[in-house]
Protein backbone atom coordinates (compact mmCIF):
# COMPACT_ATOMS: atom_id res chain seq x y z
CA UNK A 1 0.00 0.00 0.00
CA UNK A 2 2.93 2.39 0.53
CA UNK A 3 4.04 4.44 3.51
CA UNK A 4 1.73 7.10 4.91
CA UNK A 5 2.29 10.39 6.68
CA UNK A 6 1.51 11.02 10.32
CA UNK A 7 1.64 14.84 10.50
CA UNK A 8 3.16 16.28 13.67
CA UNK A 9 1.71 19.47 15.22
CA UNK A 10 4.32 22.24 15.21
CA UNK A 11 4.19 22.51 19.00
CA UNK A 12 5.11 18.82 19.34
CA UNK A 13 7.96 18.68 16.82
CA UNK A 14 11.15 17.25 18.32
CA UNK A 15 14.73 16.97 17.16
CA UNK A 16 14.19 13.21 16.97
CA UNK A 17 11.44 13.75 14.38
CA UNK A 18 13.73 15.89 12.25
CA UNK A 19 16.69 13.54 12.69
CA UNK A 20 14.59 10.57 11.55
CA UNK A 21 13.66 12.44 8.36
CA UNK A 22 17.28 13.51 7.78
CA UNK A 23 18.37 9.88 8.14
CA UNK A 24 15.60 8.64 5.84
CA UNK A 25 14.08 6.54 8.62
CA UNK A 26 10.64 8.11 9.02
CA UNK A 27 8.89 10.65 6.77
CA UNK A 28 7.94 13.94 8.38
CA UNK A 29 5.25 16.55 7.87
CA UNK A 30 4.48 19.38 10.27
CA UNK A 31 1.07 20.95 10.84
CA UNK A 32 1.19 24.72 11.35
CA UNK A 33 0.01 26.34 14.54
CA UNK A 34 -3.08 28.51 14.25
CA UNK A 35 -6.84 28.38 14.01
CA UNK A 36 -8.61 25.18 12.98
CA UNK A 37 -9.20 26.26 9.34
CA UNK A 38 -5.44 26.79 8.83
CA UNK A 39 -4.59 23.40 10.33
CA UNK A 40 -7.37 21.64 8.42
CA UNK A 41 -6.25 23.20 5.14
CA UNK A 42 -2.68 21.99 5.72
CA UNK A 43 -3.88 18.51 6.61
CA UNK A 44 -5.91 18.38 3.39
CA UNK A 45 -2.80 19.28 1.38
CA UNK A 46 -0.72 16.63 3.19
CA UNK A 47 -3.26 13.83 2.46
CA UNK A 48 -2.26 11.59 5.38
CA UNK A 49 -4.60 8.79 4.26
CA UNK A 50 -2.93 8.40 0.87
CA UNK A 51 0.31 6.49 0.10
CA UNK A 52 3.41 8.68 0.10
CA UNK A 53 5.31 9.26 -3.12
CA UNK A 54 8.55 7.19 -3.25
CA UNK A 55 11.77 8.88 -2.16
CA UNK A 56 10.00 11.36 0.12
CA UNK A 57 11.35 12.07 3.61
CA UNK A 58 9.73 15.45 4.25
CA UNK A 59 6.53 17.07 2.99
CA UNK A 60 6.25 20.81 3.56
CA UNK A 61 3.10 22.84 2.97
CA UNK A 62 3.80 26.07 1.10
CA UNK A 63 2.31 29.34 2.25
CA UNK A 64 -0.07 29.69 -0.65
CA UNK A 65 0.77 33.38 -0.98
CA UNK A 66 -0.21 33.33 -4.65
CA UNK A 67 -2.86 30.64 -4.49
CA UNK A 68 -3.68 27.42 -2.65
CA UNK A 69 -0.89 25.85 -0.62
CA UNK A 70 0.87 22.78 -1.99
CA UNK A 71 2.70 19.87 -0.43
CA UNK A 72 6.32 19.87 -1.57
CA UNK A 73 8.12 16.50 -1.61
CA UNK A 74 11.71 16.60 -0.35
CA UNK A 75 14.27 13.84 0.14
CA UNK A 76 16.75 13.49 2.96
CA UNK A 77 19.50 13.96 0.37
CA UNK A 78 18.08 17.36 -0.65
CA UNK A 79 17.83 18.48 2.97
CA UNK A 80 21.39 17.41 3.68
CA UNK A 81 22.73 19.03 0.51
CA UNK A 82 21.06 22.32 1.44
CA UNK A 83 22.15 22.25 5.06
CA UNK A 84 25.75 21.31 4.29
CA UNK A 85 26.11 23.93 1.55
CA UNK A 86 24.69 26.60 3.85
CA UNK A 87 27.11 25.78 6.65
CA UNK A 88 30.00 25.87 4.19
CA UNK A 89 28.89 29.28 2.89
CA UNK A 90 28.36 31.03 6.25
CA UNK A 91 31.59 29.91 7.85
CA UNK A 92 31.19 26.39 9.20
CA UNK A 93 29.22 24.63 11.92
CA UNK A 94 27.72 26.71 14.69
CA UNK A 95 24.73 27.18 16.96
CA UNK A 96 21.40 28.37 15.57
CA UNK A 97 18.60 30.43 17.05
CA UNK A 98 15.22 29.23 15.82
CA UNK A 99 13.09 32.34 15.25
CA UNK A 100 10.83 31.03 12.46
CA UNK A 101 7.85 28.65 12.38
CA UNK A 102 8.85 24.99 12.12
CA UNK A 103 5.95 24.26 9.78
CA UNK A 104 7.77 26.18 7.02
CA UNK A 105 10.97 25.17 5.26
CA UNK A 106 13.04 28.06 6.68
CA UNK A 107 12.34 27.03 10.27
CA UNK A 108 12.80 23.34 9.50
CA UNK A 109 16.15 24.06 7.89
CA UNK A 110 17.36 25.78 11.05
CA UNK A 111 16.71 22.50 12.85
CA UNK A 112 18.35 20.47 10.06
CA UNK A 113 21.46 22.65 10.01
CA UNK A 114 21.73 22.43 13.78
CA UNK A 115 21.55 18.63 13.73
CA UNK A 116 24.02 18.39 10.85
CA UNK A 117 26.41 20.52 12.91
CA UNK A 118 25.89 18.32 15.99
CA UNK A 119 24.03 21.05 17.87
CA UNK A 120 20.57 21.67 19.27
CA UNK A 121 18.87 24.86 18.13
CA UNK A 122 17.98 27.44 20.76
CA UNK A 123 14.24 28.16 20.78
CA UNK A 124 13.18 31.52 22.24
CA UNK A 125 10.52 31.25 24.93
CA UNK A 126 7.25 33.09 24.46
CA UNK A 127 7.77 36.74 25.34
CA UNK A 128 11.54 36.32 25.69
CA UNK A 129 13.72 39.12 24.36
CA UNK A 130 16.20 38.41 21.61
CA UNK A 131 19.07 39.33 23.93
CA UNK A 132 17.90 36.81 26.53
CA UNK A 133 17.62 34.06 23.91
CA UNK A 134 21.10 34.85 22.58
CA UNK A 135 22.48 34.68 26.11
CA UNK A 136 21.26 31.08 26.32
CA UNK A 137 23.18 30.05 23.21
CA UNK A 138 26.47 28.15 23.74
CA UNK A 139 29.38 30.45 24.50
CA UNK A 140 32.43 30.38 22.24
CA UNK A 141 30.54 28.95 19.27
CA UNK A 142 29.63 30.61 15.99
CA UNK A 143 26.08 31.94 16.13
CA UNK A 144 23.52 32.01 13.34
CA UNK A 145 19.87 32.77 12.84
CA UNK A 146 17.38 33.05 10.00
CA UNK A 147 14.77 35.83 9.84
CA UNK A 148 12.14 37.34 7.58
CA UNK A 149 12.52 41.08 6.84
CA UNK A 150 9.79 42.06 9.32
CA UNK A 151 11.75 40.44 12.17
CA UNK A 152 14.98 42.12 11.09
CA UNK A 153 13.22 45.49 11.02
CA UNK A 154 11.67 44.98 14.44
CA UNK A 155 14.89 43.90 16.13
CA UNK A 156 16.90 46.66 14.50
CA UNK A 157 14.44 49.03 16.14
CA UNK A 158 14.53 47.37 19.56
CA UNK A 159 17.62 45.16 20.01
CA UNK A 160 20.38 45.95 17.52
CA UNK A 161 23.06 44.84 19.98
CA UNK A 162 21.55 41.34 20.11
CA UNK A 163 21.57 41.13 16.31
CA UNK A 164 25.26 42.03 16.27
CA UNK A 165 25.97 38.88 18.32
CA UNK A 166 25.37 36.66 15.27
CA UNK A 167 28.09 35.67 12.83
CA UNK A 168 25.42 35.54 10.11
CA UNK A 169 21.79 36.65 10.01
CA UNK A 170 20.11 35.02 7.03
CA UNK A 171 17.27 37.17 5.69
CA UNK A 172 14.74 35.64 3.31
CA UNK A 173 11.16 34.54 2.84
CA UNK A 174 10.30 37.86 1.22
CA UNK A 175 12.17 40.62 -0.56
CA UNK A 176 14.19 42.75 1.86
CA UNK A 177 14.15 46.48 1.15
CA UNK A 178 17.59 47.81 0.13
CA UNK A 179 17.23 50.55 2.75
CA UNK A 180 16.62 47.94 5.47
CA UNK A 181 19.70 45.96 4.45
CA UNK A 182 21.82 49.10 4.29
CA UNK A 183 20.67 50.09 7.75
CA UNK A 184 21.48 46.62 9.13
CA UNK A 185 24.96 46.69 7.65
CA UNK A 186 25.53 50.20 8.98
CA UNK A 187 24.67 48.77 12.41
CA UNK A 188 27.34 46.06 11.89
CA UNK A 189 24.75 43.29 11.61
CA UNK A 190 26.09 40.45 9.44
CA UNK A 191 23.05 40.12 7.18
CA UNK A 192 23.09 37.62 4.31
CA UNK A 193 20.23 37.82 1.83
CA UNK A 194 18.85 34.44 0.80
CA UNK A 195 16.72 33.45 -2.16
CA UNK A 196 14.99 30.13 -2.50
CA UNK A 197 11.74 28.40 -1.72
CA UNK A 198 10.30 25.20 -0.35
CA UNK A 199 10.95 23.53 -3.72
CA UNK A 200 14.69 24.16 -3.26
CA UNK A 201 14.78 22.98 0.37
CA UNK A 202 15.05 26.63 1.44
CA UNK A 203 17.47 29.35 0.47
CA UNK A 204 19.86 28.28 -2.27
CA UNK A 205 21.24 31.63 -3.51
CA UNK A 206 23.05 33.75 -0.91
CA UNK A 207 23.76 37.41 -1.62
CA UNK A 208 23.02 36.65 -5.27
CA UNK A 209 25.52 33.77 -5.53
CA UNK A 210 24.28 30.15 -5.77
CA UNK A 211 25.33 27.70 -3.05
CA UNK A 212 27.82 25.03 -4.07
CA UNK A 213 26.14 22.57 -6.42
CA UNK A 214 23.23 24.89 -7.25
CA UNK A 215 22.81 26.16 -10.81
CA UNK A 216 20.80 29.20 -11.89
CA UNK A 217 19.58 30.35 -15.27
CA UNK A 218 17.05 32.88 -16.53
CA UNK A 219 14.71 31.79 -19.33
CA UNK A 220 12.17 34.21 -20.83
CA UNK A 221 12.77 36.48 -17.85
CA UNK A 222 11.98 33.74 -15.31
CA UNK A 223 14.41 32.29 -12.78
CA UNK A 224 15.10 28.55 -13.01
CA UNK A 225 17.08 26.51 -10.48
CA UNK A 226 18.82 23.13 -10.49
CA UNK A 227 21.00 21.05 -8.21
CA UNK A 228 20.90 18.49 -5.40
CA UNK A 229 18.64 20.69 -3.24
CA UNK A 230 15.60 20.32 -5.52
CA UNK A 231 12.35 18.72 -4.44
CA UNK A 232 11.01 15.97 -6.66
CA UNK A 233 7.45 17.17 -6.96
CA UNK A 234 4.14 18.08 -5.36
CA UNK A 235 2.01 15.86 -3.18
CA UNK A 236 -0.77 14.23 -5.20
CA UNK A 237 -0.22 16.57 -8.15
CA UNK A 238 1.59 14.90 -11.07
CA UNK A 239 0.42 17.56 -13.52
CA UNK A 240 1.72 20.39 -11.34
CA UNK A 241 4.96 18.49 -10.87
CA UNK A 242 5.44 18.06 -14.61
CA UNK A 243 4.75 21.75 -15.22
CA UNK A 244 7.27 22.98 -12.63
CA UNK A 245 10.03 20.34 -12.73
CA UNK A 246 11.61 19.31 -16.03
CA UNK A 247 15.03 17.96 -17.05
CA UNK A 248 16.47 18.57 -13.60
CA UNK A 249 15.35 22.21 -13.46
CA UNK A 250 12.67 23.91 -11.36
CA UNK A 251 10.80 26.77 -12.98
CA UNK A 252 10.14 29.43 -10.37
CA UNK A 253 7.53 32.11 -10.90
CA UNK A 254 10.05 34.85 -10.19
CA UNK A 255 11.48 37.42 -12.59
CA UNK A 256 15.23 37.87 -12.49
CA UNK A 257 18.46 38.77 -14.24
CA UNK A 258 21.95 37.26 -14.16
CA UNK A 259 25.05 39.41 -14.43
CA UNK A 260 28.55 38.24 -13.65
CA UNK A 261 27.23 35.07 -12.05
CA UNK A 262 25.11 37.05 -9.60
CA UNK A 263 21.31 36.72 -9.54
CA UNK A 264 19.00 39.68 -8.98
CA UNK A 265 15.35 38.85 -8.36
CA UNK A 266 12.82 41.48 -9.38
CA UNK A 267 9.64 39.99 -7.97
CA UNK A 268 6.96 37.56 -9.04
CA UNK A 269 6.24 37.19 -12.74
CA UNK A 270 2.54 37.19 -11.90
CA UNK A 271 2.67 39.83 -9.16
CA UNK A 272 2.42 42.98 -11.24
CA UNK A 273 -0.18 45.76 -11.10
CA UNK A 274 -0.81 47.19 -14.57
CA UNK A 275 -2.05 50.73 -14.05
CA UNK A 276 -2.63 52.91 -17.09
CA UNK A 277 -0.58 50.48 -19.18
CA UNK A 278 2.45 50.72 -16.86
CA UNK A 279 3.75 47.67 -14.97
CA UNK A 280 4.06 48.41 -11.26
CA UNK A 281 5.88 46.04 -8.87
CA UNK A 282 4.09 46.00 -5.49
CA UNK A 283 7.33 45.15 -3.66
CA UNK A 284 8.99 48.30 -5.02
CA UNK A 285 6.08 50.46 -3.87
CA UNK A 286 6.17 48.80 -0.45
CA UNK A 287 9.88 49.51 -0.15
CA UNK A 288 9.35 53.17 -1.06
CA UNK A 289 6.51 53.53 1.44
CA UNK A 290 8.57 52.02 4.26
CA UNK A 291 11.17 54.74 3.73
CA UNK A 292 8.58 57.39 4.62
CA UNK A 293 9.05 58.53 8.24
CA UNK A 294 5.32 58.16 8.98
CA UNK A 295 5.16 54.54 7.77
CA UNK A 296 6.16 51.52 9.86
CA UNK A 297 5.10 48.85 7.37
CA UNK A 298 3.12 48.51 4.16
CA UNK A 299 1.41 46.03 1.87
CA UNK A 300 0.54 46.93 -1.72
CA UNK A 301 -1.81 45.19 -4.15
CA UNK A 302 -3.93 45.93 -7.21
CA UNK A 303 -7.67 46.29 -7.68
CA UNK A 304 -9.75 46.62 -10.86
CA UNK A 305 -10.27 50.22 -11.91
CA UNK A 306 -12.62 51.40 -14.69
CA UNK A 307 -10.27 54.17 -15.78
CA UNK A 308 -6.77 52.74 -15.19
CA UNK A 309 -7.39 49.00 -15.64
CA UNK A 310 -5.94 48.45 -12.18
CA UNK A 311 -5.26 50.87 -9.36
CA UNK A 312 -2.48 50.62 -6.82
CA UNK A 313 -3.82 50.13 -3.29
CA UNK A 314 -1.68 50.60 -0.19
CA UNK A 315 -2.42 49.29 3.29
CA UNK A 316 -0.09 51.07 5.70
CA UNK A 317 0.84 50.58 9.33
CA UNK A 318 1.52 54.12 10.63
CA UNK A 319 4.65 54.85 12.61
CA UNK A 320 3.91 55.61 16.29
CA UNK A 321 2.19 58.97 16.62
CA UNK A 322 1.73 59.35 12.86
CA UNK A 323 -1.26 59.38 10.56
CA UNK A 324 -0.03 59.58 6.96
CA UNK A 325 -2.44 60.78 4.29
CA UNK A 326 -2.94 59.62 0.72
CA UNK A 327 -1.73 62.85 -0.87
CA UNK A 328 1.63 62.89 0.89
CA UNK A 329 2.27 59.20 0.25
CA UNK A 330 1.28 59.54 -3.42
CA UNK A 331 3.76 62.36 -3.82
CA UNK A 332 6.45 60.42 -1.95
CA UNK A 333 6.08 57.32 -4.16
CA UNK A 334 5.70 59.30 -7.41
CA UNK A 335 8.96 61.14 -6.75
CA UNK A 336 10.77 57.79 -6.42
CA UNK A 337 9.00 55.43 -8.80
CA UNK A 338 6.87 57.56 -11.11
CA UNK A 339 3.23 58.60 -11.10
CA UNK A 340 1.87 55.20 -12.17
CA UNK A 341 3.24 53.59 -8.99
CA UNK A 342 1.64 56.13 -6.66
CA UNK A 343 -1.20 54.57 -4.62
CA UNK A 344 -4.68 55.70 -5.60
CA UNK A 345 -6.23 54.23 -2.47
CA UNK A 346 -4.92 54.18 1.10
CA UNK A 347 -5.98 52.23 4.18
CA UNK A 348 -4.41 52.52 7.62
CA UNK A 349 -4.12 49.18 9.45
CA UNK A 350 -2.84 48.16 12.89
CA UNK A 351 -0.53 45.38 11.69
CA UNK A 352 0.30 43.33 8.62
CA UNK A 353 -1.16 39.81 8.89
CA UNK A 354 1.21 37.00 8.04
CA UNK A 355 1.00 33.50 6.63
CA UNK A 356 2.24 30.54 8.66
CA UNK A 357 5.65 31.03 7.03
CA UNK A 358 5.95 34.57 8.36
CA UNK A 359 5.42 36.16 4.93
CA UNK A 360 2.94 39.06 4.57
CA UNK A 361 -0.53 37.80 3.68
CA UNK A 362 -1.51 40.16 0.85
CA UNK A 363 -4.75 38.34 0.14
CA UNK A 364 -5.86 38.71 3.76
CA UNK A 365 -5.08 42.43 3.67
CA UNK A 366 -7.01 42.85 0.42
CA UNK A 367 -9.99 40.93 1.81
CA UNK A 368 -10.11 43.15 4.90
CA UNK A 369 -9.92 46.48 3.12
CA UNK A 370 -13.05 48.04 1.57
CA UNK A 371 -13.32 48.39 -2.19
CA UNK A 372 -14.25 52.10 -2.10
Amino acid sequence: MGERLNPVPAADLSDDDVRAALDGLRPLAVLPSGPAPVVDAARAVLRPDEPLEPGTDLVVVTSGSTGGGRGVLLSAAALRASGTATLDRVGGPGSWLLALPVSAIAGLQVLCRSLLAGRTATRPAEGETLAAAVARMPAGDRRYTSLVPTQLRRWLDTEPDALRAFDAVLVGGAAADPALLARARAEDVAVVTTYGMTETAGGCVYDGVPLDGVRVRVADGGVELAGPVLAHGYRGDPEGTAAAFADGWFRTRDAGTLAGGRLTVHGRLDDVVISGGVNVAPTAVEAALREHPAVADAVVFGRPDPEWGQRVVAAVVPAPGSSPGLAELRSWVADRLGAAAAPKQLHLIDAVPTLHTGKPDRRAVAARTPEV
